[in-house]
């Protein structure tokens, strides 16, 4: 079942939108690049048609991402975001390295390539403009429902503007200097750009897939808030983890050793809600309550000298 406000649903419309955008931008690119000869301009039109699928992949986890707990997943489906933008990663860099190995075969076994016909810089030049406009629509509803699987495709499509930018630059140099192993070269530095951009969105989610937050504000405003309350103290084994675009936060606290289990509850959830205005996106708070100088084994979590 689903939220009454469903995140998910968002997600899809911002999805099928990407879809609608790279469908026509792939077609074209393609087709003018098969027809023009341009290397470059289909390499741009392939890069174009796996941000399809990328896109078909953030449509499908949109599905899924607001479905309740339940028995088997008690935290709920929100990291599908997360697992989702790890297989983009995958997806981007075979399209890069595919296209690298054709490039580099190309100038390897070198014969020597027609001249690219004029359409090639007009499909470009309206590749760039599309892009521009998609990334920007995908990375602020991205940001807005703190979808990191939106905002690596936005990432993705404002990559996409360079390459079709690199892309008009190489095809302008070749009919300038009339070398079309130009336009060759600069399907190979395209196909570069492609495999890093999926390295970067590889190596980002990998914290929150490690239970890792490694903004250090995240930290500092839990013992701000903390602080706030008189009765709590020394807040320490703070550990803060992602789901999805929310928040589980796990930490000690301790309080006066003769006040009752009541009173050292209530203390907690003053904490708690102190938290919650603190911080946004929080799914849970679980806090520890301990007697007054209290010592055990600390090894996990932050305390306050880490920061």
């Amino acid at each position: 079942m689903s939220l009454k406000n469903p995140r998910g649903k968002k997600i899809e419309r911002a999805s099928w939108v990407a879809i609608i955008g790279n469908t026509v931008l792939a077609v074209l690119k393609i087709g003018i690049g098969i027809i023009s000869g341009s290397m470059a301009v289909l390499a741009d039109g392939i890069d174009s048609a796996s941000d399809i699928i990328t896109s078909l992949i953030t449509l499908f986890t949109g599905k899924i991402v607001d479905r309740k707990p339940n028995i088997k997943y008690p935290f709920g489906y929100n990291r599908a975001d997360t697992i989702a933008a790890k297989f983009l990663s995958f997806v981007i860099f075979y399209a890069g390295l595919q296209l690298f190995i054709s490039s580099a075969k190309r100038i390897y076994f070198y014969e020597k390539p027609e001249m690219p016909e004029f359409a090639a810089i007009y499909v470009t030049l309206f590749s760039i403009i599309a892009k521009f406009l998609l990334a920007q629509y995908l990375r602020k509803r991205g940001k807005k429902l703190n979808s990191m699987m939106l905002v690596a495709n936005g990432k993705n499509m404002q990559n996409d503007i360079l390459i079709s930018t690199s892309v008009l630059a190489g095809l302008i140099f070749t009919y300038i200097f009339n070398l079309p192993i130009l336009d060759i070269l600069t399907a190979l530095l395209v196909s570069l750009w492609i495999i890093k951009v999926s390295y970067d969105i590889f190596i980002k989610t990998n914290e929150e897939l490690m239970d890792g937050c490694s903004d250090p504000e995240v930290y500092k405003s839990i013992f701000k808030a903390v602080k706030e309350v008189p009765e709590a103290h020394n807040p320490h084994k703070v550990r803060v983890r992602k789901q999805g675009h929310l928040h589980i936060i796990d930490m000690d606290i301790e309080v006066d050793e003769r006040l009752s289990v009541k009173q050292g509850h209530d203390i907690a959830m003053k904490v708690h809600q102190k938290i919650k205005e603190h911080l946004k996106n929080v799914y849970d708070v679980n806090i520890h309550v301990e007697p007054l100088g209290n010592i055990e084994d600390e090894r996990f979590g932050v305390s306050l000298e880490d920061i």
